[in-house]
């Protein structure tokens, strides 16, 4: 029999039992391998992530999404000429034809004042909610006579009999009410104006139309006043865009936490945000936005312009999640490193299985961060999954290590380790600044620690 290959595979045992080096490899290489299903649980994070916000939307779908409102404008028709000359043969002479078309001019208000009162209310479906809204928003103001003539349109060529207003909306689903526009002492209703025309419009908004306006309705010498009132069911924002030349608009909501988006924001003097709702107010005139007040041939697209209020359910878990995922490696590493340090000071034999048991404990960490998270908040999740895992690994590292102190010094690192992490996932402005110097110390514990070990043992 051949005996060479005994006292080589005793040889290689010893040296992986024995040799620094070889822990080193194990260690790394297990760490590498942990990887794998830490893989799956961000795959899992960002599923559940993009589960909730598909539930998101169609519950906002179903009970109306967000609402920007574009309007009034002056919808006035006029009369444009071209001439045309054929020359005929017989007469040698030429014949000129005039050939008239009606073109539109879209006329901003001088004046724009809009009021919202908006009751806000989330809605849940499952584990998931949105945050949904009714809103009754009424605006007034008044027109000018046009100044068409600064566009070559003399006032004998507008078709004042033909006006109309427009209303242009993100959410008609949403209506809840009939648009009635009063005009002086007048009434108008409105109805659907649906185009195909791609050219007539880019901003991707509904619009709605009156009927003809009666002549003394008209701004042809004297300004007309205007009020109308809109009721919405809606969600995630509502905005308006500031068509007047001086445009205001307040807004009461019961929602606690708004965020207010767009081109402008509210004035700080009036604006107050308490755990009943807030107020806030702007005022926004034609200097500020690069704009003017009346267009030929189409409406442009001013979305860009657009101000107002998101109302958001501050739904964070999933991102506290997946950025506490993101530390997987960091927590592993770490754990293992310290294992590490007790087996080559103490001299106590850890088998790469243990090795193994204690990763996976670690990784399960953030699967009940996960699912916990989904049923309560997440600092409880956090704890409920933190306390489960540290106790798990405390336990199981007292029958690897067989006396207390090692364990209990592992049980308090895990501890220090999940609450830095848990720090610095709350931090924004100074994340960074924490997360650095945090490790910084743990670099500098390691090199401290490590100073002991006899390297030469590999």
């Amino acid at each position: 029999m051949d005996h060479t290959n005994k006292p080589q595979q005793n040889k290689f045992g010893n040296w992986i039992k024995t040799s620094i080096t070889a822990r080193m490899l194990m260690v790394g290489f297990l760490v590498i391998i942990l990887l794998i299903p830490l893989a799956f649980i961000n795959d899992l994070i960002s599923e559940r992530s993009r589960r909730q916000q598909d539930v998101v939307h169609e519950i906002n779908d179903k009970w109306g999404n967000n609402v920007m409102v574009f309007g009034p404008i002056l919808k006035l028709p006029y009369k444009t000429y071209s001439e045309t000359k054929t020359y005929n043969e017989k007469t040698k002479t030429y014949l000129t034809e005039t050939k008239t078309e009606i073109n539109y001019a879209y006329i901003f208000p001088e004046s724009l004042q809009a009021e919202a009162d908006v009751n806000s209310k989330t809605l849940k479906r499952g584990n998931f909610e949105s945050a949904v809204y009714t809103t009754n928003m009424n605006f007034s103001g008044h027109y000018i006579k046009p100044q068409l003539q600064l566009k070559d349109i003399k006032d004998a060529d507008i078709i004042w009999d033909k006006a109309s207003i427009i209303i242009k909306t993100s959410n008609l689903k949403g209506i809840k009410n009939e648009v009635n526009l009063k005009l002086n002492d007048s009434s108008y209703k409105f109805e659907t104006n649906f185009t195909d025309n791609a050219n007539h419009y880019a901003g991707n908004l509904d619009e709605l139309e009156s009927g003809f306006l009666k002549e003394k309705d008209v701004p042809k010498s004297e300004a007309i006043s205007f009020s109308f009132s809109m009721a919405f069911n809606g969600s995630q924002d509502l905005q308006i865009i500031p068509i007047g030349k001086t445009t205001t608009m307040t807004m009461a909501s019961n929602w606690a936490d708004p965020s207010f988006i767009g081109n402008f924001l509210p004035n700080d003097e009036t604006k107050a945000i308490s755990k009943d709702g807030f107020e806030a107010q702007w005022k926004i005139l034609h200097i500020n936005r690069a704009f003017s007040q009346q267009y030929l041939n189409q409406v442009p697209n001013l979305n860009q312009y657009a101000f107002g209020t998101k109302f958001m359910v501050m739904v964070d878990e999933y991102q506290k999640s997946e950025r506490s995922a993101k530390y997987g490696f960091l927590v592993i590493g770490l754990t293992f490193l310290v294992f590490f340090l007790i087996q080559t000071l103490s001299k106590i034999s850890i088998h790469p299985f243990q090795y193994l048991m204690i990763g996976l404990a670690l990784t399960m960490f953030y699967t009940l961060l996960v699912s916990i998270s989904e049923h309560s908040n997440f600092l409880k999740a956090y704890l409920v999954a933190g306390i489960s895992v540290i106790m798990l690994i405390t336990i199981y590292s007292k029958s690897i290590l067989k006396t207390m102190k090692f364990p209990l010094f592992i049980g308090l690192s895990l501890t220090a380790l999940y609450t830095f992490i848990y720090v610095i996932i709350q931090l924004e402005n100074y994340a960074l600044l924490v997360g650095s110097i945090g490790l910084f110390l743990i670099l500098a514990s390691v090199m401290f620690v490590s100073r002991k070990i006899d390297w030469n043992n590999d």
